[in-house]
Protein backbone atom coordinates (compact mmCIF):
# COMPACT_ATOMS: atom_id res chain seq x y z
CA UNK A 1 0.00 0.00 0.00
CA UNK A 2 1.71 3.04 -1.17
CA UNK A 3 2.32 5.66 1.59
CA UNK A 4 2.24 9.59 1.41
CA UNK A 5 5.63 9.88 0.09
CA UNK A 6 5.21 7.41 -2.66
CA UNK A 7 2.05 9.25 -3.36
CA UNK A 8 3.64 12.92 -3.71
CA UNK A 9 6.37 11.09 -5.92
CA UNK A 10 4.13 9.05 -8.56
CA UNK A 11 4.23 10.21 -11.62
CA UNK A 12 0.99 8.90 -12.53
CA UNK A 13 -1.10 8.81 -9.57
CA UNK A 14 -4.34 7.29 -9.08
CA UNK A 15 -6.75 9.17 -9.71
CA UNK A 16 -9.33 7.60 -6.79
CA UNK A 17 -7.78 5.80 -3.87
CA UNK A 18 -8.84 2.53 -3.33
CA UNK A 19 -11.24 2.96 -0.43
CA UNK A 20 -8.54 1.12 1.75
CA UNK A 21 -5.49 2.84 0.82
CA UNK A 22 -7.84 6.03 1.07
CA UNK A 23 -8.40 4.98 5.02
CA UNK A 24 -4.85 4.39 5.56
CA UNK A 25 -3.22 7.47 3.79
CA UNK A 26 -6.30 9.46 5.81
CA UNK A 27 -4.89 8.27 9.24
CA UNK A 28 -1.19 9.57 8.22
CA UNK A 29 -2.41 12.43 6.64
CA UNK A 30 -4.08 13.45 9.97
CA UNK A 31 -0.91 12.70 12.17
CA UNK A 32 1.27 14.85 9.77
CA UNK A 33 -1.56 17.29 9.90
CA UNK A 34 -2.83 17.07 13.10
CA UNK A 35 -6.58 16.95 12.13
CA UNK A 36 -8.75 14.09 11.51
CA UNK A 37 -9.13 13.49 7.89
CA UNK A 38 -12.24 12.55 5.45
CA UNK A 39 -10.70 9.51 3.08
CA UNK A 40 -13.03 10.15 0.29
CA UNK A 41 -11.50 13.91 0.12
CA UNK A 42 -8.06 12.88 -1.14
CA UNK A 43 -6.89 14.14 -4.54
CA UNK A 44 -3.63 13.40 -5.70
CA UNK A 45 -2.81 15.56 -8.48
CA UNK A 46 0.78 16.77 -9.93
CA UNK A 47 3.22 16.30 -6.83
CA UNK A 48 0.00 17.50 -4.44
CA UNK A 49 -2.13 15.67 -2.50
CA UNK A 50 -5.38 17.83 -1.65
CA UNK A 51 -7.90 17.15 1.67
CA UNK A 52 -10.55 17.73 4.20
CA UNK A 53 -9.93 17.44 7.43
CA UNK A 54 -11.66 18.52 10.99
CA UNK A 55 -10.17 19.95 14.13
CA UNK A 56 -12.54 19.87 16.65
CA UNK A 57 -16.08 21.27 14.72
CA UNK A 58 -13.91 23.30 12.57
CA UNK A 59 -12.89 22.09 9.13
CA UNK A 60 -9.52 22.92 7.19
CA UNK A 61 -8.52 22.18 3.24
CA UNK A 62 -4.89 20.61 3.91
CA UNK A 63 -2.17 20.35 0.80
CA UNK A 64 0.84 18.51 1.01
CA UNK A 65 3.18 19.38 -1.53
CA UNK A 66 6.34 17.48 -2.67
CA UNK A 67 8.07 20.60 -3.48
CA UNK A 68 6.91 24.70 -2.30
CA UNK A 69 3.52 25.79 -1.26
CA UNK A 70 1.21 26.51 -3.97
CA UNK A 71 0.09 29.38 -4.83
CA UNK A 72 -3.56 31.45 -4.40
CA UNK A 73 -3.84 30.04 -1.17
CA UNK A 74 -3.88 31.39 2.22
CA UNK A 75 -3.50 29.98 5.23
CA UNK A 76 -0.54 28.33 7.92
CA UNK A 77 2.43 26.61 5.71
CA UNK A 78 5.06 24.57 7.74
CA UNK A 79 7.96 22.26 6.32
CA UNK A 80 7.28 18.57 7.12
CA UNK A 81 8.92 15.20 6.90
CA UNK A 82 7.23 12.38 5.30
CA UNK A 83 9.06 8.91 5.38
CA UNK A 84 12.57 11.37 4.99
CA UNK A 85 11.13 13.38 2.34
CA UNK A 86 10.67 16.89 3.36
CA UNK A 87 7.39 18.43 2.34
CA UNK A 88 5.55 21.47 2.51
CA UNK A 89 1.94 21.37 4.68
CA UNK A 90 -0.52 24.08 3.73
CA UNK A 91 -3.44 24.15 6.41
CA UNK A 92 -5.93 26.52 5.09
CA UNK A 93 -9.26 27.70 6.08
CA UNK A 94 -12.55 27.00 4.47
CA UNK A 95 -13.57 30.24 2.96
CA UNK A 96 -14.52 32.42 -0.37
CA UNK A 97 -10.90 32.52 -0.93
CA UNK A 98 -9.46 29.14 -0.78
CA UNK A 99 -12.51 27.86 -2.34
CA UNK A 100 -11.98 29.67 -5.95
CA UNK A 101 -8.64 28.59 -5.76
CA UNK A 102 -9.24 25.32 -5.15
CA UNK A 103 -12.18 25.15 -8.07
CA UNK A 104 -9.05 25.90 -10.44
CA UNK A 105 -7.04 23.34 -9.19
CA UNK A 106 -9.74 20.77 -9.14
CA UNK A 107 -12.27 21.35 -11.84
CA UNK A 108 -14.21 19.07 -10.63
CA UNK A 109 -15.71 20.92 -7.60
CA UNK A 110 -16.81 23.96 -9.91
CA UNK A 111 -20.40 23.37 -10.83
CA UNK A 112 -22.08 22.73 -14.53
CA UNK A 113 -24.34 22.68 -16.87
CA UNK A 114 -26.64 20.50 -16.54
CA UNK A 115 -28.54 19.95 -19.49
CA UNK A 116 -31.47 17.66 -20.53
CA UNK A 117 -30.39 15.32 -17.88
CA UNK A 118 -33.02 14.67 -15.09
CA UNK A 119 -31.66 15.66 -12.13
CA UNK A 120 -32.34 16.66 -8.11
CA UNK A 121 -32.10 19.92 -6.64
CA UNK A 122 -30.89 19.24 -2.95
CA UNK A 123 -31.30 22.77 -1.59
CA UNK A 124 -29.55 22.84 2.43
CA UNK A 125 -30.48 25.72 4.07
CA UNK A 126 -27.19 25.46 7.04
CA UNK A 127 -24.67 24.75 5.04
CA UNK A 128 -23.73 20.92 6.45
CA UNK A 129 -26.04 18.64 4.07
CA UNK A 130 -24.31 18.16 1.03
CA UNK A 131 -22.51 14.91 2.11
CA UNK A 132 -25.50 12.95 3.01
CA UNK A 133 -27.08 14.63 -0.22
CA UNK A 134 -23.98 13.10 -2.00
CA UNK A 135 -24.17 9.62 -0.48
CA UNK A 136 -28.20 9.21 -1.66
CA UNK A 137 -27.28 10.37 -4.96
CA UNK A 138 -24.53 7.84 -5.68
CA UNK A 139 -27.14 5.31 -5.02
CA UNK A 140 -29.44 6.36 -7.69
CA UNK A 141 -29.33 8.03 -11.48
CA UNK A 142 -30.38 11.77 -11.26
CA UNK A 143 -27.39 14.39 -11.86
CA UNK A 144 -27.39 16.70 -8.60
CA UNK A 145 -27.96 19.74 -8.48
CA UNK A 146 -26.10 20.10 -4.54
CA UNK A 147 -25.83 24.24 -4.37
CA UNK A 148 -29.54 24.98 -4.77
CA UNK A 149 -31.78 28.16 -2.60
CA UNK A 150 -33.67 30.92 -3.48
CA UNK A 151 -33.05 34.17 -2.78
CA UNK A 152 -36.14 34.56 -0.37
CA UNK A 153 -34.69 31.61 1.87
CA UNK A 154 -30.92 33.17 1.65
CA UNK A 155 -32.65 36.29 3.50
CA UNK A 156 -33.98 34.16 6.23
CA UNK A 157 -31.27 32.23 7.08
CA UNK A 158 -28.63 35.31 6.90
CA UNK A 159 -26.28 33.24 4.51
CA UNK A 160 -24.82 34.73 0.66
CA UNK A 161 -25.10 33.24 -2.49
CA UNK A 162 -21.32 33.02 -2.33
CA UNK A 163 -22.36 30.63 1.10
CA UNK A 164 -24.79 28.85 -0.61
CA UNK A 165 -22.49 27.62 -3.59
CA UNK A 166 -19.15 27.11 -1.06
CA UNK A 167 -20.94 25.24 1.46
CA UNK A 168 -22.05 22.96 -0.98
CA UNK A 169 -18.56 23.00 -2.83
CA UNK A 170 -16.97 21.91 0.60
CA UNK A 171 -19.46 18.67 0.86
CA UNK A 172 -18.56 17.58 -2.39
CA UNK A 173 -15.17 17.62 -2.16
CA UNK A 174 -15.37 16.04 1.41
CA UNK A 175 -17.31 13.55 0.01
CA UNK A 176 -15.34 12.84 -3.18
CA UNK A 177 -17.87 13.19 -5.81
CA UNK A 178 -15.72 13.89 -9.02
CA UNK A 179 -19.14 13.25 -11.82
CA UNK A 180 -20.36 17.08 -11.65
CA UNK A 181 -22.67 18.95 -10.02
CA UNK A 182 -25.50 21.94 -10.83
CA UNK A 183 -26.08 25.19 -8.61
CA UNK A 184 -29.64 27.05 -8.98
CA UNK A 185 -30.32 30.62 -8.03
CA UNK A 186 -33.53 29.95 -7.24
CA UNK A 187 -36.65 32.02 -7.43
CA UNK A 188 -34.64 35.13 -8.90
CA UNK A 189 -37.00 38.36 -9.50
CA UNK A 190 -35.17 41.19 -10.22
CA UNK A 191 -31.76 42.25 -12.09
CA UNK A 192 -30.45 42.13 -8.91
CA UNK A 193 -30.74 38.82 -7.59
CA UNK A 194 -29.34 37.84 -10.70
CA UNK A 195 -26.70 40.15 -10.62
CA UNK A 196 -25.39 38.29 -6.46
CA UNK A 197 -25.75 35.09 -8.36
CA UNK A 198 -23.35 35.48 -11.36
CA UNK A 199 -20.90 37.32 -9.25
CA UNK A 200 -21.31 34.03 -6.48
CA UNK A 201 -20.67 31.40 -10.10
CA UNK A 202 -24.23 30.11 -10.18
CA UNK A 203 -24.96 28.37 -13.52
CA UNK A 204 -28.64 27.61 -13.29
CA UNK A 205 -30.69 30.41 -12.84
CA UNK A 206 -34.40 30.34 -12.33
CA UNK A 207 -36.72 33.02 -12.92
CA UNK A 208 -39.88 33.44 -10.75
CA UNK A 209 -42.02 35.98 -12.15
CA UNK A 210 -44.79 34.49 -10.49
CA UNK A 211 -45.79 38.42 -9.07
CA UNK A 212 -47.15 38.99 -12.92
CA UNK A 213 -48.79 36.61 -12.84
CA UNK A 214 -52.75 37.52 -12.57
CA UNK A 215 -54.70 34.54 -11.16
CA UNK A 216 -57.46 36.71 -11.30
CA UNK A 217 -58.04 35.96 -14.82
CA UNK A 218 -58.64 31.93 -14.67
CA UNK A 219 -61.80 33.02 -13.43
CA UNK A 220 -63.09 36.52 -14.92
CA UNK A 221 -65.56 37.71 -17.30
CA UNK A 222 -64.42 37.85 -21.15
CA UNK A 223 -65.43 41.84 -20.87
CA UNK A 224 -62.70 42.38 -17.99
CA UNK A 225 -59.67 40.06 -19.35
CA UNK A 226 -60.48 41.82 -22.90
CA UNK A 227 -59.79 45.09 -21.13
CA UNK A 228 -56.79 43.53 -19.31
CA UNK A 229 -55.57 42.77 -22.85
CA UNK A 230 -55.66 45.95 -24.02
CA UNK A 231 -53.55 47.31 -21.19
CA UNK A 232 -50.75 44.95 -21.59
CA UNK A 233 -47.14 46.10 -22.45
CA UNK A 234 -47.36 45.60 -25.58
CA UNK A 235 -43.69 46.59 -26.97
CA UNK A 236 -41.81 44.87 -24.24
CA UNK A 237 -44.05 41.64 -25.72
CA UNK A 238 -42.56 42.56 -28.97
CA UNK A 239 -45.63 41.44 -30.82
CA UNK A 240 -49.50 42.75 -30.66
CA UNK A 241 -52.78 41.38 -29.72
CA UNK A 242 -53.89 41.08 -33.51
CA UNK A 243 -50.70 38.79 -34.05
CA UNK A 244 -51.49 36.76 -31.11
CA UNK A 245 -54.92 36.20 -32.55
CA UNK A 246 -53.84 35.44 -35.91
CA UNK A 247 -51.26 32.84 -34.57
CA UNK A 248 -53.49 30.90 -31.83
CA UNK A 249 -57.06 30.87 -32.93
CA UNK A 250 -58.44 28.55 -35.38
CA UNK A 251 -55.64 26.04 -35.03
CA UNK A 252 -55.09 23.04 -33.39
CA UNK A 253 -51.35 22.37 -31.79
CA UNK A 254 -50.76 18.95 -32.21
CA UNK A 255 -48.08 17.84 -29.10
CA UNK A 256 -47.22 14.18 -29.23
CA UNK A 257 -50.79 12.52 -29.50
CA UNK A 258 -52.52 15.36 -27.69
CA UNK A 259 -54.54 18.30 -29.41
CA UNK A 260 -53.98 21.95 -27.63
CA UNK A 261 -56.64 24.29 -28.89
CA UNK A 262 -57.32 28.10 -28.23
CA UNK A 263 -60.81 29.31 -28.69
CA UNK A 264 -61.18 33.22 -27.60
CA UNK A 265 -61.83 32.77 -24.42
CA UNK A 266 -58.92 30.34 -23.64
CA UNK A 267 -56.57 32.38 -25.22
CA UNK A 268 -57.86 35.43 -23.62
CA UNK A 269 -57.48 34.25 -20.06
CA UNK A 270 -53.40 32.77 -21.09
CA UNK A 271 -52.28 35.70 -22.33
CA UNK A 272 -54.16 38.07 -19.37
CA UNK A 273 -52.45 35.69 -16.84
CA UNK A 274 -49.12 35.17 -18.01
CA UNK A 275 -48.23 37.42 -20.45
CA UNK A 276 -46.35 39.44 -17.89
CA UNK A 277 -44.58 37.35 -16.32
CA UNK A 278 -43.37 36.02 -19.74
CA UNK A 279 -42.34 39.33 -20.54
CA UNK A 280 -40.53 39.68 -17.03
CA UNK A 281 -38.88 36.37 -17.75
CA UNK A 282 -37.57 37.27 -21.12
CA UNK A 283 -36.35 40.93 -19.47
CA UNK A 284 -34.40 38.74 -16.45
CA UNK A 285 -32.83 36.41 -18.98
CA UNK A 286 -31.61 38.95 -21.54
CA UNK A 287 -29.94 40.99 -18.68
CA UNK A 288 -28.20 37.67 -17.83
CA UNK A 289 -27.30 36.62 -21.35
CA UNK A 290 -25.65 40.33 -21.71
CA UNK A 291 -23.86 39.95 -18.61
CA UNK A 292 -22.62 35.78 -19.45
CA UNK A 293 -22.26 35.80 -23.36
CA UNK A 294 -19.06 35.73 -24.72
CA UNK A 295 -17.52 35.17 -21.37
CA UNK A 296 -17.08 31.17 -21.53
CA UNK A 297 -19.30 30.70 -18.88
CA UNK A 298 -21.85 28.24 -18.84
CA UNK A 299 -25.53 29.21 -17.77
CA UNK A 300 -28.77 27.60 -18.64
CA UNK A 301 -32.24 28.84 -17.32
CA UNK A 302 -35.06 27.65 -15.58
CA UNK A 303 -38.85 29.41 -15.77
CA UNK A 304 -41.05 28.80 -12.65
CA UNK A 305 -44.86 30.15 -12.21
CA UNK A 306 -45.55 27.26 -9.78
CA UNK A 307 -46.30 29.53 -6.55
CA UNK A 308 -49.52 30.93 -8.04
CA UNK A 309 -53.31 30.10 -7.31
CA UNK A 310 -54.22 28.25 -9.86
CA UNK A 311 -52.91 25.46 -12.10
CA UNK A 312 -51.14 25.93 -15.34
CA UNK A 313 -53.46 24.55 -18.12
CA UNK A 314 -51.99 22.67 -20.75
CA UNK A 315 -53.19 25.29 -22.99
CA UNK A 316 -51.26 27.78 -20.68
CA UNK A 317 -48.12 26.32 -20.57
CA UNK A 318 -47.99 25.88 -24.60
CA UNK A 319 -48.92 29.35 -24.50
CA UNK A 320 -45.75 30.48 -21.67
CA UNK A 321 -43.39 28.48 -23.66
CA UNK A 322 -44.06 29.32 -27.15
CA UNK A 323 -44.00 32.87 -26.37
CA UNK A 324 -40.77 32.44 -24.57
CA UNK A 325 -39.57 30.60 -27.26
CA UNK A 326 -40.90 33.61 -29.59
CA UNK A 327 -38.39 36.37 -27.46
CA UNK A 328 -35.31 34.42 -27.54
CA UNK A 329 -35.59 32.42 -24.56
CA UNK A 330 -33.69 29.16 -24.11
CA UNK A 331 -34.95 27.38 -21.04
CA UNK A 332 -34.08 23.94 -19.71
CA UNK A 333 -36.53 23.47 -17.47
CA UNK A 334 -39.87 25.15 -16.66
CA UNK A 335 -42.23 24.51 -13.28
CA UNK A 336 -45.70 24.87 -14.28
CA UNK A 337 -48.49 24.82 -11.72
CA UNK A 338 -49.62 21.11 -11.57
CA UNK A 339 -53.17 20.14 -10.43
CA UNK A 340 -53.32 19.61 -6.84
CA UNK A 341 -51.68 20.78 -4.00
CA UNK A 342 -47.38 20.76 -3.43
CA UNK A 343 -47.81 21.75 0.49
CA UNK A 344 -44.08 22.07 2.20
CA UNK A 345 -42.78 19.03 3.81
CA UNK A 346 -46.03 16.88 2.90
CA UNK A 347 -46.94 14.42 0.36
CA UNK A 348 -49.09 15.54 -2.44
CA UNK A 349 -52.33 16.21 -1.80
CA UNK A 350 -55.24 15.87 -4.57
CA UNK A 351 -56.26 13.32 -7.27
CA UNK A 352 -53.09 11.51 -8.53
CA UNK A 353 -54.68 10.25 -11.59
CA UNK A 354 -55.72 13.34 -12.63
CA UNK A 355 -52.14 14.56 -12.39
CA UNK A 356 -51.02 11.68 -14.44
CA UNK A 357 -53.47 12.99 -17.34
CA UNK A 358 -52.25 16.47 -17.10
CA UNK A 359 -48.63 15.52 -16.12
CA UNK A 360 -49.04 13.33 -19.92
CA UNK A 361 -49.90 16.46 -22.01
CA UNK A 362 -47.08 18.80 -20.00
CA UNK A 363 -44.36 16.58 -21.50
CA UNK A 364 -45.80 16.13 -24.56
CA UNK A 365 -45.59 20.02 -24.98
CA UNK A 366 -42.15 20.07 -23.21
CA UNK A 367 -41.13 17.45 -25.71
CA UNK A 368 -42.69 19.12 -28.42
CA UNK A 369 -41.34 23.24 -27.14
CA UNK A 370 -37.95 22.09 -26.37
CA UNK A 371 -37.45 19.62 -25.54
CA UNK A 372 -37.27 21.16 -21.81
CA UNK A 373 -37.70 19.42 -18.35
CA UNK A 374 -40.45 19.42 -15.97
CA UNK A 375 -39.66 21.07 -12.83
CA UNK A 376 -40.90 19.94 -9.72
CA UNK A 377 -40.78 23.05 -7.25
CA UNK A 378 -41.99 21.90 -3.89
CA UNK A 379 -41.04 18.15 -4.70
CA UNK A 380 -39.62 17.11 -1.17
CA UNK A 381 -41.74 14.01 0.07
CA UNK A 382 -43.95 13.81 -3.02
CA UNK A 383 -43.64 9.93 -2.40
CA UNK A 384 -47.04 9.46 -4.36
CA UNK A 385 -46.05 11.02 -7.42
CA UNK A 386 -42.32 10.23 -8.03
CA UNK A 387 -42.97 6.97 -9.81
CA UNK A 388 -45.23 8.52 -11.97
CA UNK A 389 -43.22 11.24 -12.76
CA UNK A 390 -40.50 8.89 -13.69
CA UNK A 391 -42.65 6.54 -15.98
CA UNK A 392 -43.93 9.88 -17.28
CA UNK A 393 -41.86 11.65 -17.78
CA UNK A 394 -38.62 9.72 -18.43
CA UNK A 395 -35.34 11.86 -18.63
CA UNK A 396 -37.36 15.58 -18.84
CA UNK A 397 -37.92 15.50 -15.02
CA UNK A 398 -36.16 17.94 -12.28
CA UNK A 399 -37.25 17.86 -8.63
CA UNK A 400 -36.50 20.43 -6.19
CA UNK A 401 -36.11 20.04 -2.63
CA UNK A 402 -35.11 22.03 0.16
CA UNK A 403 -36.74 22.43 3.35
CA UNK A 404 -36.97 18.90 4.21
CA UNK A 405 -32.73 18.36 4.76
CA UNK A 406 -33.76 20.87 7.54
CA UNK A 407 -36.21 18.95 8.83
CA UNK A 408 -33.88 15.63 8.59
CA UNK A 409 -31.24 18.23 10.88
CA UNK A 410 -34.08 18.35 13.38
CA UNK A 411 -34.92 14.66 13.48
CA UNK A 412 -30.97 14.33 14.76
CA UNK A 413 -31.58 17.44 17.16
CA UNK A 414 -34.42 15.08 18.49
CA UNK A 415 -33.08 11.93 18.70
CA UNK A 416 -29.94 13.55 20.63
CA UNK A 417 -30.68 16.36 22.69
CA UNK A 418 -34.75 16.43 23.00
CA UNK A 419 -34.93 19.39 25.60
CA UNK A 420 -33.20 21.44 22.45
CA UNK A 421 -36.06 20.28 19.60
CA UNK A 422 -38.78 21.04 22.14
CA UNK A 423 -37.28 24.57 22.68
CA UNK A 424 -37.18 25.04 18.98
CA UNK A 425 -40.55 23.38 18.64
CA UNK A 426 -42.09 25.86 20.50
CA UNK A 427 -40.46 28.79 18.94
CA UNK A 428 -41.84 27.64 15.93
CA UNK A 429 -45.32 27.26 16.69
CA UNK A 430 -45.29 30.67 18.27
CA UNK A 431 -43.96 31.88 15.01
CA UNK A 432 -46.14 29.88 12.60
CA UNK A 433 -49.24 32.09 11.93
CA UNK A 434 -46.93 35.16 10.65
CA UNK A 435 -44.09 32.58 8.91
CA UNK A 436 -46.78 30.40 6.70
CA UNK A 437 -48.09 33.92 5.18
CA UNK A 438 -45.33 33.54 1.89
CA UNK A 439 -45.73 29.38 1.64
CA UNK A 440 -48.53 27.43 0.31
CA UNK A 441 -49.34 25.35 3.34
CA UNK A 442 -52.50 24.27 5.46
CA UNK A 443 -51.39 22.89 9.07
CA UNK A 444 -52.97 24.43 11.76
CA UNK A 445 -50.28 25.01 14.99
CA UNK A 446 -53.66 24.75 17.51
CA UNK A 447 -53.52 21.48 16.47
CA UNK A 448 -49.95 20.84 18.05
CA UNK A 449 -50.12 23.39 20.78
CA UNK A 450 -52.86 22.06 23.12
CA UNK A 451 -50.54 18.39 23.52
CA UNK A 452 -46.89 19.27 22.92
CA UNK A 453 -46.01 19.94 26.49
CA UNK A 454 -47.97 16.83 28.00
CA UNK A 455 -45.88 14.47 25.18
CA UNK A 456 -42.77 12.05 26.11
CA UNK A 457 -39.53 13.20 24.12
CA UNK A 458 -40.46 9.72 21.82
CA UNK A 459 -43.61 11.31 21.18
CA UNK A 460 -42.13 14.31 20.44
CA UNK A 461 -39.93 12.91 17.58
CA UNK A 462 -42.58 11.32 16.03
CA UNK A 463 -44.13 14.77 15.06
CA UNK A 464 -41.83 14.81 12.25
CA UNK A 465 -43.59 12.41 10.41
CA UNK A 466 -46.77 14.40 11.14
CA UNK A 467 -48.91 16.41 8.38
CA UNK A 468 -48.90 19.38 10.89
CA UNK A 469 -45.88 18.93 12.79
CA UNK A 470 -43.91 18.65 9.72
CA UNK A 471 -45.24 21.99 8.21
CA UNK A 472 -44.94 24.22 11.06
CA UNK A 473 -41.31 23.25 11.46
CA UNK A 474 -40.90 23.47 8.15
CA UNK A 475 -41.68 27.32 7.11
CA UNK A 476 -40.30 29.27 10.38
CA UNK A 477 -36.89 28.00 9.53
CA UNK A 478 -36.00 31.40 9.32
CA UNK A 479 -37.54 32.49 12.28
CA UNK A 480 -35.47 29.59 14.29
CA UNK A 481 -32.10 30.63 13.00
CA UNK A 482 -32.02 33.91 12.91
CA UNK A 483 -33.37 34.37 16.29
CA UNK A 484 -31.39 36.39 18.66
CA UNK A 485 -30.67 35.60 22.43
CA UNK A 486 -30.14 39.20 23.91
CA UNK A 487 -29.31 37.77 27.42
CA UNK A 488 -26.46 36.13 25.64
CA UNK A 489 -24.62 39.04 23.81
CA UNK A 490 -27.04 38.66 20.57
CA UNK A 491 -25.77 35.26 20.33
CA UNK A 492 -28.22 33.33 18.25
CA UNK A 493 -31.25 31.70 20.45
CA UNK A 494 -31.25 28.29 18.82
CA UNK A 495 -28.95 28.27 15.25
CA UNK A 496 -25.40 28.09 17.22
CA UNK A 497 -26.44 24.80 19.46
CA UNK A 498 -28.28 23.36 16.54
CA UNK A 499 -25.18 23.68 14.40
CA UNK A 500 -22.69 22.13 17.52
CA UNK A 501 -25.19 19.06 17.36
CA UNK A 502 -25.15 18.19 13.82
CA UNK A 503 -21.32 18.50 13.76
CA UNK A 504 -21.18 16.23 17.11
CA UNK A 505 -23.15 13.74 15.36
CA UNK A 506 -22.56 14.22 11.37
CA UNK A 507 -22.41 10.56 10.74
CA UNK A 508 -25.77 10.24 12.17
CA UNK A 509 -27.39 13.81 10.61
CA UNK A 510 -25.60 12.30 6.87
CA UNK A 511 -27.31 9.01 7.45
CA UNK A 512 -30.77 10.48 8.54
CA UNK A 513 -29.82 12.39 4.93
CA UNK A 514 -29.23 9.24 2.78
CA UNK A 515 -32.10 7.59 3.82
CA UNK A 516 -34.55 10.47 2.91
CA UNK A 517 -33.24 11.53 -0.09
CA UNK A 518 -32.89 7.78 -1.01
CA UNK A 519 -36.56 7.70 -0.97
CA UNK A 520 -37.12 10.59 -2.90
CA UNK A 521 -34.14 9.92 -5.71
CA UNK A 522 -34.68 5.80 -6.47
CA UNK A 523 -38.14 5.69 -7.85
CA UNK A 524 -35.99 7.48 -10.75
CA UNK A 525 -34.08 4.90 -11.34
Amino acid sequence: MASVSVLLGASTPPEVLPSDQAVATAAELGRIADMAVYARSIVVREGAIYFLGKRDTARYLGILCAGTPLPGFTGVESTVSCDGMTASLQVCPVNAANAQTLRTQLPFLAPQAVGLRKSVGCGDRLGMATPGHVRAVRRGTMYPVFAQQSIREMKRTGRTPQQVLDDAMWGVFQEGWRDGYGADADHLKTVEDVEQCVSAGFVLYTFDPGDYVDDQAATQDLDILRRKVERLPWDELETTWSDLRRHYLGRTMDVGGFAVAFDEPTLLRAVAKYARAVSHAAQLYRYLAGRLGGTGRAYEVEVSVDETATPTSPAEHYFVANELKRLGVQIVSLAPRFVGRFEKGVDYIGDVAAFERQLRMHVAIAQALGPYKLSFHSGSDKFALYPIAARVAGELVHLKTAGTSYLEALRVVARTHPLLFRDILNFALERYTTDRQSYHVSAEAARLSATVEAMSDQELLGLLDTFDGRQVLHVTFGSVLTAKDTAQGERYRFRDRLLEVLQEHEELYYQALEDHFARHILPFG
